[in-house]
Order: structure tokens, then sequence, then C-alpha cells
């Protein structure tokens, strides 16, 4: 049978989010063929999760101590082998399931989108009760498989230093000890990695013979690489080829108009990025393969990578939130799959997220969820400003307490003060860079704008855990924060996965707020907004590379203008009236932004 990656049983997945809001998806959706993504950033909570969940479906608990041997890879080996066999036996439980209203089986091929295995439920329920609904049961019955237990590895997050600044044993970093606890592991899914390139973590990936000896359908985890343009793709897989190893999905996120950290690059819009790929994807499967190819064979190794055996999939996400917006990606775009996330947080039955932090999105406007400096990396951060996290922060600025404690520190980096490095969140490194900033020889000016950049920083490490940790009393008093996308601001009602689902597929209609603009304009609206904001810290001292960049922004702008506007022709004649207006309105912001640059020079 086709493993989850292979021929997944939906057109959907569902993205990672945060550390905490997907940790247990893949227990509560899997059994129904959806595949969704868990983060290994925080072995200290997973280890938590793997108590409580234990402890919840009556399995014995060993626990793995912080100062155990290779605590992080084997906390995470143990987490992922748990969900595994609870999934598996989620499945077991569907397939002996008898086919009646409301039923476990029932659900499962209800759930499913338009396709050969729906056709054939749908002829079972019309045939009388007798030998031949019965043999069509049992048919369907073999066709229930469970969605893939996906792991995410932000390859940027891999300390080889300790709290202490020691450092760590080889192969004991960070991303290096999440890969070796996931290749340990029985789970059949697929390792997604993202933030960009990490050799050392490629270069150890190569070391699994199980990501490199084969290539065929038969693989249990495979590759998939997170991209924002078809050039990543490129470099990345090739890198990954010369190792021997292949990639099963590239999946294409949008720069700016997605969850979390938003990785924007130079105004390139989605639509033109997804052509691209269409443009040349027999081109990128045939590099990948050959270069592969070569690399196997210098290696002594045989691969089966016969038709389409090794020909990566195409997925895109970020923005989705309108099941016409899903068809044209697939349909027109030619993607095999689309990734759902913001939209799951109005989904309790699928995700974790305490009351306060689902009531406080459903009353979010577009204005209470902002691009924001709360991120550690220094890369811009996707905050719903109305959360118990951000109210907690603000909290202790006004009590002239800024920074928080750095109980984890997943995300230190900072030596500026001290030899073992801190978390630019932390209360110790505010509390030192906010003194040097006060007697430093500049204006009040200057000196509350650095001021409120190095207070902007919030601890993303433990508060995006805390929409899991609170209501399961992991650790009661945390204060979640949400890191939704911009999308978020227009869903208005939790709703359950059916009713996600069907609106994914169009059998249903969700609710949305009448100014919810196509997904792809809104990402076009949130390029031009930043460009209008890196052209007003612009100035007449800027570097000829800076400028060359936001020339650079501009253009790809209007060729992506361009690209919507041929693109509107696809779209019914009541949709394109209002896209194509929206699509003028943003073509004039962008017309007057480099109007008054030239006034200006």
């Amino acid at each position: 049978m086709n493993s989850p990656q292979d021929a997944p049983v939906h057109t959907f997945h569902i993205p990672v989010m945060g550390t905490g809001f997907t940790i247990d998806t893949p227990l509560k959706v899997a059994h129904y063929g959806i595949s969704s993504a868990i983060s290994l950033v925080d072995d200290v909570f997973i280890e938590q999760m793997r108590a409580r969940i234990c402890r919840d479906y009556g399995e014995p608990y060993e626990p793995i101590g912080d100062l155990d041997e290779d605590a992080r890879a084997r906390r995470i080996t143990a987490y992922l082998d748990l969900l595994d066999k609870l999934v598996r036996r989620n499945v077991e439980r569907v397939r002996s399931a008898v086919f009646t209203a409301g039923s476990e089986i029932t659900r499962y091929f209800e759930l499913l989108p338009p396709s050969p295995v729906r056709e054939m439920y749908e002829r079972m329920l019309a045939v009388p009760h007798g030998t031949e609904r019965r043999t069509l049961q049992e048919r369907l019955r073999g066709f229930v498989r469970p969605g893939g237990i996906d792991v995410n590895i932000m390859t940027k997050l891999d300390r080889d230093c300790d709290r202490g600044g020691r450092k760590l044993p080889e192969r004991c970093s960070d991303a290096l000890s999440a890969l070796r606890g996931f290749m340990n592991s029985k789970v059949e899914g697929s390792l997604v990695l993202s933030a960009g390139m990490n050799r050392r973590l490629f270069s150890y990936m190569g070391e699994f013979r199980e990501l490199t000896a084969a290539s065929g359908r038969d693989m249990r985890k495979r590759v998939v690489l997170k991209v924002s343009d078809y050039r990543s793709a490129l470099v990345q897989g090739k890198l990954l080829a010369r190792l021997g190893l292949s990639v099963a999905e590239f999946r294409i996120e949008s720069g700016l108009n997605c969850g979390g950290h938003a990785f924007g690059g130079a105004g390139k819009l989605l639509g033109p990025v997804l052509d691209e790929f269409k443009r040349n994807r027999a081109s990128l499967m045939e590099t990948l393969r050959d270069v592969r190819l070569q690399a196997l064979k210098a290696l002594g190794r045989e691969a089966d990578c016969e038709g389409d055996a090794c020909e990566p999939r195409i997925t895109v996400q970020g923005g989705l939130g309108d099941p016409d917006e899903d068809r044209l990606l697939r349909e027109y775009y030619g993607v095999d799959g689309t990734g759902w996330g913001s939209a799951f947080l109005f989904v309790p039955e699928a995700v974790n997220i305490d009351r306060g932090s689902l009531q406080a999105l459903i009353d979010a406007g577009e204005h209470d969820i902002r691009l924001s400096g709360a991120s550690p990396l220094g890369v811009p951060f996707w905050n719903l400003t109305t959360s118990a996290s951000e109210q907690n922060r603000l909290r202790r600025i006004a009590e002239g307490k800024p920074g928080t404690p750095c109980p984890k520190g997943y995300l230190v980096s900072s030596s500026e003060f001290t030899k073992a490095p801190l978390c630019t969140a932390s209360r110790a490194y505010q509390k030192r860079k906010l003194e040097q900033i006060e007697l430093a020889p500049m204006s009040d000016q200057e000196k509350e704008r650095l001021e409120r950049e190095v207070t902007d920083k919030a601890c993303i490490c433990h508060d995006l855990a805390g929409c899991a940790t609170a209501p399961l009393e992991i650790d009661p008093a945390a204060t979640p924060a949400v890191c939704c996308g911009p999308n978020a601001a227009y869903f208005k009602q939790a709703t359950t996965l059916k009713g996600m689902i069907d609106h994914i597929y169009g059998r249903a209609r969700l609710q949305l707020d009448g100014s919810r603009p196509h997904m792809l304009l809104k990402e076009l609206s949130l390029h031009i907004e930043k460009l209008r904001e890196d052209l007003s810290r612009q100035n007449d001292a800027a570097s000829d590379k800076a400028a060359r960049t936001l020339a650079e922004c501009r253009e790809n702008l209007q060729q992506g203008i361009a690209h919507y506007r041929a693109l509107a022709g696809r779209m019914a004649a009541d949709k394109r009236r209002g896209f194509l207006a929206r699509l003028d309105r943003l073509q004039g912001e962008l017309s007057s932004l480099g109007a008054k640059r030239k006034v200006r020079g």
C-alpha cells in the first residue's frame, strides 16, 4: 500500500504552527488520512507532552532527564514512537468500525475529497443491504490509511553549546539531535526543513541509509524542503542530491502572507513563483535526478528511480482561506497539494488552543495581527497583539521590568555582554542593552527607537507552547503567544474538523469577513507595505546595493501585477471585477511610491 507521502488521501495538509499548536495534531487527525507537521524545537516540552499523553492513554512512561545521554534525540524518538503507536491503534479502530451514521469509518470516507475511493463509498451507500454492499464495504476498509506524522526542523536553530556556553558533543547540536531523533523513530512521515540551508545538517542527513539507499515508493521517511522561490529549490535540491538525497516535496510558502517567521524575498510574489515552478518543473526534476544518480553511483549504491517514482510533489501554503483559491492553485498552477495553516487555529478539534487565545483570534481585526520584531532570531514575526503573551510583555515594560526569564534558551544568540550567549528577549540581555543605549551619545528620538527594538523581543520559545501547556495543566500559568498569519483576521468563528474540511473542498462555506481580499492580492499588499517601510528608512547615504534591492523589489511587484491581470481572465465574472478593482488600487499605491521616491531624489 502506498505511504501517506506518495499518494495522500487528502489534497491539503496542516503545516507546523508554533511549538504547541500542532504538537499532537497527528493524534487527532492522522486516522482520517490527514497529514500534519509538528515542531521539534522544544524537546523539554515534547517530553512533557509525552508524559501527559501516556497518562491520558494509560501507556507506561519512563522519563528521559535533561542530563541523560543523548537526551534531546531520545526524547524526540520516544515521543514520535508514542504518536505512531497511538495513531496505528486509531486507524485500526476506524477500519473495524461499522458503516453506520456517525461511526468513525463513515466519518473517514465522508471527509474525503472527490476521488475514485470517495465514488466507491457513494456507490456502496446506494446499494441495498446484501452481499454486494458488504463486498464494497470490505474493499473500502482496505483503503483506510493514516496521514503522515511529519516533523519540522528550522535549520538555523542549531545550537552547538549548552546554556553555560560549553561545546556539546559531536553531532549533538540541536538540529542534528532532532534529525537523529526522527530517523530513529518508527514513524512514516516527512522531514520538513525550513529557514534555509544548514550544510552540517545536510551532510549528516546523507549518513542515514534510509534516506539515500532507495528512492522508490517504499521509503518510510522522506525529505521536504520548504522554499520561497524556484532558485532556492534548485540550489538546495542540488546540494542534497550531491549527498545522495532526494527531495520528496517542495513546499512553497509565501514570503510574507504566512504565519510565524516571515522570510520576504525582494518582492517575489506567490503567483509568479508558482508559474516558474510550473514552467520549469520537468527540468528541475531531471536535473536533480541526474545529480543524485551520479552521487549514488560514486557511493556504490543502486537507485530505483523509474518513471515518476522520484518526482517530487509541489505543494503551496500561505494565506489560503477560500476554496476557490485552493482550486486555482491546484488547477491553474498544477500544484499537488495545499497547506492550510492559520485557518486550523479555529478548529480546536485539530489543534491545541486555549479558550482565551481562540476568543482573541475570533475578535481580532487586521490591525491586531502585525509583522513584529518579537522574534529573537531578528526575523520579522507575525504576532497576535492581543495575545496573553503580548499583554504580559507590555505589562512588564510598564512596570520597568522589560524582558523575560529564559527557561529554555533555544534562541540564545548574543555574546555581546556575557561569555555564555543570551537570548535577546531575556531580562538579562535587555537590562544590559537598555543601560548601554541610555549612556550612548544620541538623540532622544534615536534612543526611543532603539529601546523599542530591544523590548519588542518576546520569549517565543516558552510562550508558543502556552496554547497547549496552559489548558493541559503542564504549565497552568503560561501566557500563550499566537503566531497566526494575517489571514486569521478574516475567520470569525470556531468550527469543527468536518466544517473546515467541507469548506476547503467547497462542499460548504464558512462565513468569512466580507473585507477579506484574495490571498494573492493580500500578499501583494503586504509586499507594497514592506516596500513603503523600506523606502522610508532609506536615506541619501544608502548603499548602491540597497538601492538596487529596492529597485529589484519594485520591478518584481510590477511583473507580479501584470501576471495577476492575465490570471484574472480565468475567474468568474463577478470575482474578476472585484479582483481587478483591488489590483488597480494596489497598482496605484505602487506607482505612488515610485513617484514619491523620484521627487525626493
